[in-house]
């Protein structure tokens, strides 16, 4: 059996969203040996989004193009990075990640892994998951096109995401299980000028049929309990999201949905280990905070080291560290 080799970093980054390399670029430049790591290709979820409107300095940017510059700022300062692993192991109090080949050691850990689209959980999602079932308009939307749709939600996502598959189908459901939209009043007013747009509301999705693809979505209006037949060749679920927290699992505390909690520097549970971005528990998730929360936990983490040599100082003489 072949050794697996050992890479050591001051401070080791998961996640190569808008919050891992921001964390990368502010742990470098506050002189860490910094690596980046991802079990994806970089740039998180931002580069499925078609457009960004609210990340100050950019009135437009497509996700992709945001977060490209992101990682160009990151190889400015030479963050090590490392896409598309095969983490076998995390040990967040040994700060151990265990891939195929290479086990990764940190002085510090930042978990950047981000959050994913929750699933309906309802009969016939799991079997039609890319045969009518997506939850990515910008990945799937063209395969729609003249084609009649349904987007389950009502926040900004799936507003928006509503308001992208009009540019294909010929007909777009928003199924909302609230009177109320959660979405912003920006959104909610194009989404309701657009006369593709048809809104759903207090109805819940209780089945998706069809035969090799989509047909049909099976809803129940909650204020009569009456069932009803949709026809449509795609439903598209925007729910919420559930963080990507899996491979962290009682290791360190979470609340009752998976987000890791924190304290007002960022670090979690473990001390040395922080969090950054829609992994943990946060009042909003967005580009900018993630970013922000990426900025200051590498500032915790430097700080963290900084005061963990002057202990080793004050502990032994000179000569020997």
């Amino acid at each position: 059996m072949t050794e697996k080799k050992e890479l050591i970093y001051d401070c080791l980054i998961l996640g190569s969203g808008p919050a891992g390399f921001s964390a990368a670029i502010y742990a470098q430049r506050g002189n860490l040996k910094t690596a980046i790591l991802d079990i994806n290709m970089f740039g998180g979820q931002p580069s499925n989004y078609l457009e960004i409107e609210n990340y100050p300095g950019f009135s437009s940017i497509s996700g992709y193009e945001l977060m490209e510059k992101f990682e160009q700022h990151a190889d400015k300062f030479k963050v090590d990075k490392f896409p598309m692993l095969e983490i076998e192991n995390v040990n967040l109090q040994k700060k151990e990640i265990e891939t195929k080949d290479t086990i990764f050691k940190g002085k510090t850990i930042i978990i950047a892994t981000g959050a994913q689209a929750k699933q309906l959980n309802i009969e016939g999602e799991a079997e039609f998951k890319g045969r009518g079932v997506s939850y990515c308009a910008i990945c799937d939307g063209a395969f729609y096109k003249d084609k009649t749709l349904a987007v389950v939600g009502g926040g900004n996502s799936a507003l928006e995401e509503a308001i992208y598959l009009t540019k294909f189908a010929k007909k777009v459901y928003i199924i909302h299980r609230r009177e109320g939209l959660r979405a912003d009043k920006l959104v909610c007013k194009r989404a309701c000028e657009n006369n593709k747009l048809e809104f759903i509301m207090c109805t819940i999705p209780l089945k998706i049929e069809g035969t090799k693809t989509v047909e049909k979505l099976i809803l129940k209006d909650l204020n009569t309990d009456t069932i009803k037949e949709l026809n449509v060749d795609g439903v598209f679920p925007y729910i919420g999201l559930k963080p990507n927290t899996d491979m962290f699992n009682g290791q360190l505390e979470q609340n009752q949905n998976g987000f890791i909690e924190t304290d007002v520097n960022l670090q979690t549970s473990v001390k040395g280990v922080y969090a950054a971005g829609d992994v943990r528990n946060t009042p909003l998730r967005q580009v900018i905070t993630a970013a922000s929360d990426g900025a200051i936990c590498a500032n915790s983490a430097v700080k963290y080291l900084e005061a963990y040599d002057d202990e080793l100082k004050n502990k032994y003489p000179s000569n020997i560290i």
